[in-house]
């Protein structure tokens, strides 16, 4: 488990499965994620986040006083196979409160002081501007921009080692 100032992760279990769904479902959060899923989609989508036999986290986010659903946050490797990547998804109700900050910055210390990595990643569409300000905003910088997925994403680094360059 992981705490921050009003949220608790816990790793994803089945149990949450009514939760992440209400994510992978939602038209505004999957907007710039590829679009919404199938409800026989999601089952495998969990079952991947439970069973995953790689250097892989994930946990869902919940609001700590009342541990209300708020989203899901992961690190898990980067498709290039180079880099851990952060990953977050958050219910609409919760954006713009800060929420997401706070998480993600916690879970990107997380991965330096715990998990002992170098170097954490990002990718996000470049059309999505409140993720790109989020990313600046935790102290990642924008290193590379490409088209994927049918649109520009950008890539966003932050290193912990002061020799590697963000």
């Amino acid at each position: 488990m992981i705490e921050t100032k009003r949220c608790v992760l816990n790793e994803v279990n089945q149990a949450d499965f009514n939760d992440v769904k209400n994510l992978y479902v939602n038209d505004d959060v999957r907007k710039f994620l590829g679009g919404t899923r199938e409800e026989v989609e999601i089952q495998g989508i969990i079952d991947q986040m439970v069973n995953n036999d790689v250097d892989a986290w994930y946990w869902g986010v919940r609001k700590a006083l009342t541990l209300e659903f708020i989203g899901i946050i992961s690190l898990d490797p980067h498709h290039s196979g180079n880099h851990t990547e952060v990953s977050y998804q958050l219910l609409p109700e919760w954006w713009g409160k800060g929420y997401a900050t706070e998480v993600v910055k916690e879970v990107i210390e997380y991965g330096f002081q715990q998990l002992n990595l170098k170097r954490i990643v990002a990718e996000t569409q470049a059309a999505n501007k409140p993720s790109c300000k989020l990313l600046e905003r935790v102290g990642m910088t924008k290193i590379d921009q490409y088209q994927r997925f049918g649109a520009t994403q950008s890539l966003y680094s932050k290193s912990n080692c002061p020799s590697l360059h963000s």
